[in-house]
């Protein structure tokens, strides 16, 4: 049908406009002189979802028989869109950028395809925000699991090093030695996963095909991978020298009097090397935050909470070593107090693993919290968007019969019915607006304006026509940003002024704010507002929706019509109701919202299933950092287990003693993260997606167990080992 549109004069239209017409294809309609052949009904267009028809049905004809129908004379409006295509590689926001200006003065818009995608659903921009959030937590699990395996083998190589040292090896040479083995380390880590990656971008398309809408095309970008190598090879070396600046302290006695100083690394002067490598990891994780941060008050409250949340951990682990030396009661069977005294033992990682296990668990809960409530908000969204039928131009002695026909249609539903008013701004605090054509060619003609009008209101949003309505509550799909709504602000003293609500994004348009007044023009009758109240509107719910909002007593009386929303499965129901209303009144125009609701129901599908892809890897990525976290410590506990061992200890006395001792350090560190990841995924969904937080607690529990049962699995896998090595081993070693 689209090809043979130039061919002669057909036209294809909307299917709402054959219904209301009682129209079928093969039929004839006249626009203007000319009649058309309606050649086929629109299903849907692409790069339009479908809001052009929501003020009137769609007719598709091709440009070259517009002349012909003599609609675009003198008085007409009409609106223009071109469609850019831009070179591979190029980015329409950077693009866009420098063209922004000359292009709103002159009074054209101007979007890009994730905008409008974004002005669809807001599922689009949840995604690009929580994907975001993602890689920062998915770099920051990295970097726990670089710190807590390269701890354990710098544990293992202190021999190495003071033996190094005693041939003469200095501190800075054998702190070289292990840093480029560690950055060597990351490099082969960063290829792995770059392949990895890479392998997953061309194999995941020809899995998942079936669930998208469009063939999509793969290709290598050697700058994205080259950027993800060297940021992998940064994070590991950042993270790898906090347990690698130790090695400065061994000293070459430490090769024969092990036994005696176990904490070898121990000194009692500040060292400033390790507080230079803190600072270095703090402005890592400053530097990742800011490449997704839009402001700095953003990039500052991510920043100290990262802080905060390490200072709580710390502060936890410090507390759990000393109030198991307090609580320690002789009473107690002997594995459980040997387990608890091994949190403050010499040489224990009470801290190292809290800390860890604790991080680990605030960086896993607090994305699986933000997923849920993500997910919670567009299935809220969907759910509570159920028109798919409206009709437009209702009159005010149709509304009653109107909604008796909707009612007796069997598989629809009535929701609402909504008044609206035509209307223009003809002042704004005292100041007529200008509507004098935008001509480009007149652009740098003189300014023929009386002298003290050069601020007078302009653009776009001055001079469009308004259709607003009026109530005398907030509807669901709106939030108060700023101000109060109507009655609860006091009246300025004077002339009464009526009160209105402006959504905040047609309010910066026109440059007004709280308190500001606006001039009306209703249909020729002046009516002075004063703005109370700034609203932030969800354009993605299917409701009618409002840039401007009055008191009811305001505009009861002026001119309006109505539009009338209702739900109607598909198929049947939707052309029932839309034929008995246009049959009973014909002026009365209906429009079908089903393939918007596909559409944007797609959308949201697509973005779920990329939310929950992104939720699961990144939830898998704290296993090993766990594993690390507890096999740091498996060095000391071989050991001291060996030692048990020949002292008498059986198998099922060991191993409740390390029962005791990682259930302790699995509860505080799953704890703690648990209850801290309350308010990060608080703070996330307040200042990031802006959407209300709700604690999934019992989710939130389960990740807790979930935790807890691994940190002791895995710290009682480790504790195999202890039957592995003989006793000899263990005092060879000695």
């Amino acid at each position: 049908a689209w090809a043979g549109l130039h061919a002669s004069k057909v036209a294809i239209v909307d299917p709402s406009l054959l219904v209301a017409l009682g129209a079928q294809v093969g039929d004839s309609v006249r626009l203007g002189y000319t009649s058309f052949v309606i050649s086929a009904a629109l299903a849907s267009v692409p790069g339009d979802p479908g809001f052009a028809s929501t003020f009137g049905p769609r007719i598709y004809i091709s440009d070259k028989f517009v002349g012909e129908t003599r609609l675009l004379t003198f008085g007409s409006r009409a609106d223009y869109d071109a469609f850019v295509r831009l070179p591979a590689g190029t980015s329409p926001e950077t693009w866009l950028e420098p063209l922004r200006a000359p292009l709103d003065s002159v009074g054209i818009r101007a979007r890009t395809v994730s905008q409008r995608e974004s002005s669809i659903t807001e599922s689009i921009d949840q995604l690009a925000d929580f994907l975001g959030i993602v890689g920062i937590i998915a770099l920051l699990l990295g970097g726990v699991g670089v710190a807590s395996g390269v701890n354990a083998w710098v544990a293992r190589k202190i021999d190495i090093v003071a033996v190094l040292r005693c041939v003469g090896a200095t501190s800075r040479q054998v702190m070289l030695i292990y840093a480029t083995q560690a950055a060597l380390m990351g490099l082969l880590g960063a290829m792995v996963g770059a392949a990895i990656g890479v392998g997953i971008q061309f194999a995941l398309p020809g899995l998942i095909k079936d669930y998208l809408p469009v063939d999509v095309t793969t290709r290598l970008e050697p700058v994205a991978i080259g950027t993800g190598i060297l940021l992998g090879v940064w994070i590991a070396l950042a993270f790898a020298l906090r347990p690698l600046v130790a090695i400065r302290r061994i000293s070459p006695l430490q090769a024969i009097r092990r036994t005696v100083d176990p904490q070898g690394t121990r000194s009692a002067t500040p060292d400033w090397a390790l507080r230079f490598v803190n600072a270095f990891i703090a402005l890592t994780v400053i530097g990742i935050a800011a490449t997704r941060s839009n402001s700095w008050l953003e990039l500052g409250s991510f920043s100290g909470g990262i802080a905060a949340v390490l200072v709580l951990l710390w502060a936890s682990a410090v507390g759990l070593s000393r109030g198991a030396r307090r609580a320690l009661r002789q009473g107690w069977p002997y594995v459980v107090r040997q387990g608890v005294a091994n949190l403050y033992r010499p040489a224990n990682q009470t801290r190292a693993v809290v800390l860890s296990l604790g991080f680990g668990a605030f960086l896993v809960s607090t994305l699986y919290l933000v997923q849920a409530n993500l997910l919670r908000q567009i299935q809220l969204t969907q759910s509570s968007s159920r028109g798919n039928l409206i009709f437009f131009d209702v009159q005010g002695d149709q509304g009653a019969g109107t909604d008796s026909i909707l009612r007796a249609t069997p598989g629809v539903e009535l929701l609402e019915r909504t008044p609206i008013v035509t209307m223009r701004v003809a002042a704004i605090n005292g100041k007529a607006v200008v509507r004098r054509p935008l001509n480009p060619s007149s652009q740098n003609a003189p300014d023929t304006r009386p002298q003290g009008d050069s601020a007078q209101p302009q653009g776009w949003a001055a001079r469009r026509e308004y259709r607003s309505t009026y109530r005398d509550t907030v509807t669901s799909s709106e939030t108060l940003v700023s101000g109060k709504w109507f009655g609860e602000t006091p009246a300025p003293s004077g002339a009464p002024v009526d009160e209105v609500s402006l959504e905040v994004s047609i309010a910066e348009d026109l440059g007004v704010t709280l308190g500001d007044r606006v001039t009306w023009d209703v249909q020729g009758a002046k009516v002075e507002t004063r703005i109370t109240s700034l609203r932030e509107v969800n354009w993605a719910r299917f409701e009618t929706n409002f840039f401007v909002v009055f008191p009811t007593k305001t505009l009861k009386d002026a001119p309006q019509t109505f539009v009338v929303l209702a739900s109607a499965g598909e198929g049947p129901p939707v052309g029932e109701a839309q034929r008995a209303v246009v049959n009973r009144y014909p002026n009365v125009a209906s429009i079908d919202l089903t393939m918007i609701r596909k559409t944007i129901a797609d959308i949201s599908a697509r973005a779920t299933l990329a939310i929950q892809f992104l939720t699961i890897f990144s939830l898998s990525m704290g296993v090993p950092v766990l594993f690390s976290a507890v096999a740091a410590t498996r060095r000391e506990r071989v050991r001291e287990g060996v030692l048990l061992k020949t002292l008498g200890a059986t198998r099922r006395q060991i191993g409740r003693i390390l029962l005791s001792e990682y259930a302790l350090l699995g509860t505080l560190g799953a704890l703690s993260g648990i209850v801290l990841s309350m308010g990060g995924a608080w703070a996330i969904m307040k200042w990031v997606f802006e959407r209300p937080f709700t604690p999934a607690l019992l989710e939130a529990g389960g990740i807790g167990l979930a935790m807890l049962a691994m940190a002791v699995g895995i710290g009682m896998l480790s504790g195999r080992d202890v039957f592995r090595e003989t006793a000899m081993s263990a005092l060879r070693e000695n």
